[in-house]
């Protein structure tokens, strides 16, 4: 997870797994959207907390992205990141364990957190060693949320803090216009998986970006 946005540059992609996928199938469909599309890194979101159900996953993943130098985060288990040789961890809990995550992954790994519409979270989050905040979700009712981030948030945050953002929630192509300027990434998940062709609705996504 590279460098703040400026208005020249581009937002990079994060894709983000379903919350449950067949583990037969789904390997091969994000292999080939990350061979026709720049993705700059993947998180495994599944809802298991089954542990096997988790490794064979990740084990399967990271076979997918490290052949592609495309960089493998898992939500929330820390503990697991390192054990399997993943590149980090995305908190989906806020600030609340940014800095056990740090101490435990070390200086060199990823770790990011969701801070849902909570400016003061996330500088918390930055402040105790995050390397990206996520935001969102973009559209209100997404996400379960009654209560969306605003292009104000993400405006605020491209100006007056270096810390990459991710914009992620309740994509669509008027939101993806609208935050091109503001964010450093999209985060893309259900927006494409819920389609009947992922590779062709993520391109069509994109659109406002080409």
């Amino acid at each position: 997870m590279s460098d703040a946005n400026t208005d020249a540059e581009t937002p990079q992609l994060y894709l983000i797994t379903p919350a449950e996928f067949d583990l037969s199938a789904f390997p091969d469909q994000l292999a080939a959207i990350l061979d026709s599309t720049e993705i700059a890194c993947v998180r495994l979101a599944l809802a298991s907390h089954d542990e096997d159900r988790i490794n064979r996953a990740a084990d399967a993943l990271r076979e997918i992205t490290h052949a592609r130098d495309v960089a493998l985060v898992i939500n929330n288990h820390f503990v697991l990141a390192e054990r399997l040789g993943l590149d980090g961890v995305h908190l989906c809990d806020g600030t609340r364990n940014v800095r056990k995550a740090r101490k435990a992954l070390g200086p060199d790994a990823i770790v990011g957190s969701f801070c849902s519409t909570s400016r003061h979270d996330g500088m918390s989050a930055g402040e105790a060693g995050a390397d990206y905040i996520a935001f969102g979700p973009v559209t209100a009712g997404a996400l379960g949320n009654a209560e969306a981030a605003e292009d104000e948030l993400f405006s605020w945050w491209s100006e007056m803090i270096e810390l990459p953002v991710v914009a992620e929630g309740g994509l669509d192509l008027a939101a993806i216009a609208r935050l091109a300027p503001l964010t450093d990434f999209f985060g893309i998940g259900d927006e494409i998986w819920t389609a009947e062709d992922p590779q062709s609705a993520l391109k069509t996504l994109l659109a406002p970006l080409s």
